[in-house]
């Protein structure tokens, strides 16, 4: 089977860096935040798509 090396190796670095923090993920999401707050980089974010009704369907659950 093919292995594409970039990948592991990010998954190698994913791994390393969730097990520093003992797969916490709270402590895992705010030292990414933080990283990121430090980085000085411009952050650009879309906002979230709101997803489109179709025509026949009403918004409440039926019986």
């Amino acid at each position: 089977m093919w292995k594409d090396e970039v990948l592991e190796e990010i998954y190698r670095i994913r791994e390393e860096h969730a097990k520093s923090f003992n797969y916490d993920l709270q402590a895992i999401c705010d030292d990414l935040r933080k990283k990121e707050a430090e980085s000085g980089r411009q952050l650009i974010s879309k906002p979230l798509k709101q997803r489109r009704q179709q025509p026949n369907q009403s918004m409440s659950p039926t019986s």
